[in-house]
C-alpha cells in the first residue's frame, strides 16, 4: 500500500512539475510572438530568423534566403488587412495527442494561438513553438477576421448567468436545512441538471442547444480573445424542482399545523360546553 502511495505521489509530482512548466513557456511564447511580430513590422527579417528554431530537425534543411521572401510576404499580408499598430492578447496553448496520423503536434512542440488586433479589427496567429529552444517553428494567420464586438451585452449577459449558481447555491443550503432523506441524491440533482443551455459568444450572439447540459452548478465562462469569449448556462431545472418540493412540503407542514391548531380550538370549546 505505501508502495503505490510512493507512486503516485511521484506521478503528482511530476504533472505538477510539468504543468507549471508549460504555463511559464506559455507565457514566454506570448511575448516571443509579439516580439518577432513587431520586429517583422519593421522589416528586420535577419532578427526575425534569430527567433525561429533553425537547430531544429523540422527546419534544419531551410533556404535562409527562401525564409525571408516569405517573411516579407508574411509581412505585406499583416500591414494590408490590419496594418501596423497592433495590440497582442494570448488565447490559448495546446498539445495534442491523437491516434490520427497528423493531428498530433510534433514531439516538444506548443501551439500557441495569440489574438493581434487594431482599432477596429482582430485576428489570430497559429505559432508552432520547439520547446528546448523556445524558439519559433512556424507562424501564419487563421482564417479569421471580424471586427471587434462591443463587449457590453456580453458582461451584462454575465451578470445574468451568474444568478444561476447563486439560486443552485441557495437551493442546496435550503436542502442541508431540511429534514429530507438522501440529500446527496438531492445536491447531485440541483449541481448537474442543468439544460438546456443558452450562450452568448462575443463574436457570434446568442445560442441555445436543448440537450447540452451545464455542470459545476450551472454555468461555464470562457475569455480567450473575442472569438472564444462565451457566457453559458444551464436552465437549473434541479434547483428549479429541489425549490419547489420544498416550497410545497413547507406549506404542508403550515397547513398540518393550522388544522392540528384548529382542531385544538374545537376540543377547548366542546369541553367548556361539557362543562
Amino acid at each position: 500500500m505505501n508502495r503505490i502511495k510512493q507512486i503516485l505521489m511521484i506521478i503528482m509530482t511530476v504533472s505538477l512539475l510539468s504543468s507549471c512548466d508549460f504555463i511559464k513557456n506559455t507565457f514566454e511564447y506570448k511575448d516571443t510572438t509579439k516580439e518577432f511580430v513587431e520586429t517583422l513590422l519593421i522589416e528586420d527579417y535577419d532578427k526575425c530568423v534569430d527567433y525561429m528554431a533553425m537547430e531544429h530537425v523540422l527546419a534544419k534543411n531551410s533556404n535562409i534566403d527562401t525564409m525571408k521572401s516569405g517573411l516579407a510576404n508574411f509581412r505585406e499580408l499583416i500591414v494590408n488587412n490590419y496594418g501596423t499598430n497592433l495590440d497582442y492578447s494570448f488565447m490559448k496553448s495546446e498539445k495534442k495527442f491523437s491516434t490520427v496520423e497528423g493531428e498530433s503536434t510534433p514531439p516538444n512542440t506548443t501551439v500557441v494561438l495569440v489574438q493581434f488586433s487594431n482599432e477596429k479589427e482582430f485576428g489570430v496567429f497559429k505559432v508552432l513553438f520547439d520547446d528546448t529552444s523556445r524558439k519559433i517553428l512556424n507562424i501564419n494567420t487563421l482564417n479569421v477576421k471580424g471586427t471587434i464586438p462591443s463587449m457590453t451585452i456580453f458582461w451584462l449577459y454575465g451578470l445574468i448567468a451568474l444568478c444561476v449558481p447563486v439560486f443552485n447555491i441557495y437551493v442546496i443550503r435550503k436542502i442541508k436545512k431540511s429534514e429530507l432523506h438522501k440529500k446527496w441524491l438531492k445536491y447531485i440533482a440541483v449541481i448537474f441538471l442543468n439544460v438546456p443551455a443558452f450562450t452568448y459568444a462575443a463574436v457570434n450572439g446568442f445560442s441555445f442547444n436543448l440537450l447540452s447540459f451545464q455542470f459545476l452548478l450551472g454555468i461555464s465562462f470562457s475569455y480567450m480573445g473575442y472569438l472564444s469569449s462565451a457566457w453559458t448556462f444551464g436552465l437549473p431545472l434541479g434547483g428549479l424542482y429541489w425549490f419547489w418540493k420544498l416550497k410545497m412540503k413547507k406549506l404542508e407542514i403550515t397547513n398540518m399545523t393550522d388544522e392540528a391548531l384548529v382542531n385544538t380550538g374545537k376540543l377547548e370549546v366542546e369541553n367548556e360546553k361539557k362543562e
